[in-house]
């Protein structure tokens, strides 16, 4: 396309976007009717700038915009900056992290003496969060670099693909805010019930729910309720223990849903176990809590997490895969009763 042609099609964007008419200016066939790529393909490209983006902007790396701060610890600063006194579950809404994750990431910036908190004058039974004086410095650090990182990108393009890419980002975002913001509802649902640690009965629970499911499905008998019995029951016993963990919905004292972390911080690698959910918790979003909850755990702790599960269990790999799990080995046997394709899943430094 030549200059002059590229200046045509500017001027009927322009006109267009700003709700005026356009002003005669010739044939622009060469622009009309053309197809449509593949929905297919959009989201393979927009994947793959999504990823290209993260990678240039820095957020793959262990510190955020020349600061020493990891890049979830960077956005709690600016947000903070921008909202004084907001509290720390909002915080954890705009930021996408849990209760547990967002409470870390809060004491570790009290700690460093970048953020402080103070009670709410009408409300002491609530808090909100402030930047100290050296938070301020840092955030003014961070949006130095951050005013001139865009300021070099957006000199290698002409102004209106600046304006165009404006635009296109801002719709991507509201679109993906959405989806995000029905997400947060359901975990926020999941969180009311979730309780970390032995509770009494949950073993009993635990055993049954897996029991009936796989009785249901497998023909599974016994042996195996025993073995995940006489199991979680030793596990539980050791708790609390560095590398465990036990995740529990509760619903009237019931356990419905439950994850354990079983990790090894010598070797730096955790067993997922015992991850069920009760059939009347489907699509309530209580499972991928769960598995919230325990990838941060084991991020923080691990260098690879795995599990074991049966073929055909699809929603299930679904879900582990959604999170970074990758089938390692499968492997057909009859040791629970019935035959069965018992398949690996592994997610951390065992992949690369």
């Amino acid at each position: 396309m030549d200059l002059s042609s590229q200046r045509k099609l500017a001027q009927v964007a322009a006109h267009n976007y700003i709700g005026c008419e356009p002003q005669p200016i010739g044939p622009i066939m060469d622009f009309v009717d053309i197809p449509a790529k593949p929905r297919e393909t959009t989201i393979l490209e927009l994947r793959n700038f999504s990823r290209k983006l993260v990678r240039e902007l820095g957020f793959m790396r262990a510190t955020l915009a020349d600061s020493d701060l990891a890049p979830s610890a960077v956005h709690a600063i600016i947000e903070i900056g921008a909202a004084p006194g907001i509290s720390a579950k909002a915080l954890g809404n705009i930021l996408r992290l849990d209760k547990s994750n967002t409470s870390r990431q809060v004491a570790k910036l009290e700690a460093g003496a970048l953020v402080r908190r103070e009670v709410a004058k009408d409300d002491a039974r609530s808090s909100g969060l402030y930047l100290t004086e050296a938070g301020q410095k840092l955030r003014k650090k961070i949006d130095r670099f951050a005013t001139d990182q865009v300021s070099s990108a957006l000199r290698r393009m002409a102004p209106f693909d600046q304006q165009a890419l404006v635009r296109s980002l801002a719709l991507y975002a509201d679109a993906l805010a959405q989806d995000n913001a029905a997400e947060t509802v359901a975990r926020d649902i999941a969180e009311t019930g979730i309780q970390e640690g032995y509770r009494p009965g949950c073993i009993g629970d635990i055993a049954s729910l897996h029991a009936r499911f796989y009785s249901a499905h497998w023909n599974f008998g016994v042996f195996f309720e025993k073995k995940v019995a006489t199991e979680l029951a030793a596990f539980a016993g050791s708790l609390p223990a560095n590398g465990k963990a036990l995740w529990l919905y509760i619903e009237n004292d019931r356990v419905l849903a439950s994850l354990a972390i079983d990790g090894n911080e010598n070797t730096g690698v955790a067993h997922l176990r015992w991850f069920i959910v009760d059939d009347s918790l489907r699509g309530c979003g209580v499972g991928r809590q769960l598995m919230s909850y325990a990838m941060n755990y084991v991020d923080e702790r691990f260098s690879e997490t795995y599990l074991w599960t049966f073929k055909g269990l699809d929603a299930a790999r679904h879900l582990y895969e959604s999170f970074g799990f990758r089938l390692i080995e499968e492997a057909e046997g009859d040791q629970w009763g019935s035959k069965v394709v018992e398949q690996r899943f592994s997610r951390g430094t065992v992949l690369l």
